[in-house]
């Protein structure tokens, strides 16, 4: 898939686990420029320092809840900008809402001044606790717009309707991907989702610690293939929301097992009360994913554990600090 060749890209949220990778593929994939906002307040510059190696990046400090103004032509945005674990919106649950309210519709100005496409990354977070099994993207979810959970699933239920209506009122060309639980290198250690917890602590010789009675039930998907099929998600003509995600479904128990195997050990199971909202099913149906992209996920659980806790056994030995002359700041755009 070559289509990006010579085409200049900008990802809002660059230097996040996902945002880094994309900016990876993209370079990869032949993009002329890939452009990086990130404000770096969940974002790690240390993510993207390689990343000019691969071909003309740039990454420069920017809260895309202020305007966004860049010179020259821009061909596709991603918006991959937001906290995305318990721990980082429940610090900080304004600017949470801000960037998915305020920084989405500045993507979307962004992406009709320049004429380009625009894919948004929501998430599976716009079931809530569904209450159907597993979930299409026809169900409208299951959510408490005033629980501790409520500013990430509340902003990123409001990104795709700014997102539709920037596309039915503009004729916007506009991508919405549903994306489940992702996992992979580049992860936070202390984001407080349960792969970084359970693979720190199982190279530290910790306790599991298990939310609730470990019954409820996740998919992951490894981050290679999530990348992917954001690609080809915004490389289709698909407006409708898409789920992108793994359909094998474990219990949090299930996957303490496997993280325990493939670390070769690890403690006893710890449990703790079950955080309030807290969905107890999560599993995507991705038939349209697979009709409509040619999608499905192709690395197993256990290939992509593997990965996984080697570039974790590199971190808990001490990341280096961020090279100050890998980021622009957003004056100098």
């Amino acid at each position: 898939m070559n289509d990006f060749n010579g085409k200049r890209i900008v990802v809002l949220g660059g230097a996040g686990f996902l945002g880094s990778h994309l900016c990876e593929r993209l370079l990869r994939d032949g993009a002329a420029e890939v452009i990086s906002l990130d404000s770096f307040i969940t974002g790690d510059p240390r993510n993207i320092a390689e990343l000019s190696a691969l071909g003309d990046f740039l990454s420069v400090r920017h809260d895309i809840t202020e305007s966004i103004r860049i010179s020259g032509p821009v061909h596709y945005i991603f918006n991959l900008a937001s906290p995305a674990s318990p721990i980082d919106y429940a610090q900080l649950p304004i600017e949470t809402l801000r960037v998915g309210s305020l920084g989405t519709e500045n993507g979307l100005r962004l992406a009709r001044e320049k004429g380009a496409v625009f894919l948004q990354a929501s998430t599976s977070e716009v079931y809530g606790d569904p209450l159907v099994h597993p979930q299409k993207e026809d169900y409208w979810g299951h959510v408490n717009p005033i629980g501790p959970r409520s500013v990430y699933d509340e902003a990123k239920r409001y990104g795709e309707a700014v997102v539709m209506a920037y596309h039915r009122t503009y004729g916007l060309r506009t991508r919405i991907a549903r994306i489940f639980n992702t996992y992979g290198p580049r992860m936070r250690l202390q984001d407080g989702r349960v792969v970084p917890a359970f693979v720190g602590q199982a190279l530290r010789g910790e306790d599991f610690t298990v939310f609730g009675d470990g019954s409820q039930t996740r998919s992951f998907c490894y981050v290679r293939d999530l990348i992917d099929g954001l690609v080809r998600l915004a490389l289709s003509d698909v407006t409708l929301p898409v789920n992108i995600g793994n359909p094998r479904e474990l219990t949090i128990l299930e996957f303490a097992e496997a993280v325990r195997a493939a670390a070769g050990g690890g403690g006893r199971i710890v449990f703790q009360p079950l955080p309030k909202d807290d969905p107890k099913q999560r599993r995507p149906d991705i038939t349209r994913a697979r009709t409509l992209l040619g999608w499905e996920p192709r690395v197993s659980l256990e290939e992509g554990l593997v990965e996984t806790l080697t570039w974790f056994r590199k971190v808990l030995e001490v990341r280096a600090p961020a090279p100050r002359e890998a980021i622009t700041e957003s004056a100098a755009l």
